[in-house]
């Protein structure tokens, strides 16, 4: 796949082992300037009128007041300096069955070979701990916040990270919250320690007669807060999958300075593949920031 932004940014190569699919990206701080809306000047409407005196000449000036910085919600912050200056991104694909305890060893290796490689950024996809059901999601649940044995999947990126020292966002899992579930992804840092919790906005109800009939929203909440958390490899902003669709998200990360935009996925292979690649690079080129996929 090529990159979302610029074959020129990106040196990928693709690995494969029979359990593991990893492409990695050689991404260069050589990040693209940021585009300035247009001056508009001396612009000048007439409105059609029947009545000479309804007619009217409305003309403008304002290069010297428009501020397309006062426009944004919240206010736009200078783009911060990229931490590196080169680093590796390891994207990890991993096969997911009903055994728990599995699909969670699977995801360490995963991480563990990515990290071997080089990779400084590791992701995983979306809910990589169960199976992708409605069913199943109460099931696979975990309690992110109590950790520990409450959400072995997320002590087990807690630990990998701290040792390896590396970032990783966790994909995504299902998260119990008193009777709520979420759709989270979790960023852990370099020490271990939970940097940020994003919980998918956008969730994916879809009905396409003969094809697929999904309802994410008979068993998870949406989440409501835009995520952008500072790592060791610069400002990232975070979304899950269907997120992806909103160019609105996209556009408020990068108003907050983000180098990089991060969307675990889980695509189904119907709109998956008229959509994936497609999104990605519309996110990219629009906000002019870099986005792995």
């Amino acid at each position: 796949m090529k990159s979302a932004v610029s074959s020129s940014l990106f040196n990928s190569k693709i690995l494969l082992n029979p359990n593991h699919l990893f492409r990695f990206f050689s991404l260069k701080s050589s990040f693209l300037p940021k585009l300035s809306p247009r001056s508009i000047t001396n612009h000048t409407v007439k409105l059609p009128s029947s009545s000479t005196s309804a007619r009217r000449s409305i003309s403008s000036s304002m290069a010297s007041s428009f501020n397309p910085e006062q426009a944004r919600v919240p206010s736009a912050l200078p783009l911060p300096a990229p931490p590196l200056t080169k680093f590796n991104i390891g994207l990890c694909q991993l096969s997911v069955s009903a055994d728990k305890k599995r699909n969670i060893s699977h995801a360490k290796k995963a991480i563990e070979e990515a990290a071997s490689k080089g990779a400084k950024l590791v992701l995983l996809p979306e809910i990589w701990n169960s199976p992708y059901s409605n069913d199943s999601f109460p099931v696979y649940a975990e309690d992110i916040d109590a950790g520990g044995d409450a959400s072995p999947s997320t002590a087990m990126l807690s630990e990998v990270s701290k040792r390896l020292k590396i970032t990783i966002i966790g994909g995504s899992i299902p998260e119990r919250v008193g009777d709520r579930l979420y759709n989270t992804c979790c960023v852990f840092g370099t020490d271990g320690e939970l940097k940020a919790k994003h919980r998918k906005i956008h969730l994916f109800d879809i009905d396409i007669p003969g094809k697929i009939t999904f309802m994410e929203s008979k068993t998870l909440t949406a989440g409501e807060t835009p995520t952008i958390v500072d790592t060791d490899v610069g400002r990232i902003g975070i979304g899950i999958c269907y997120d992806i669709r909103f160019q609105e998200l996209a556009m408020i990360y990068a108003a907050r300075g983000a180098h990089l935009l991060c969307y675990p996925g889980a695509f189904n292979t119907t709109t998956g593949p008229l959509h994936w690649e497609l999104l990605q690079r519309a996110r990219a080129t629009d906000n002019q920031v870099h986005e792995p996929g």
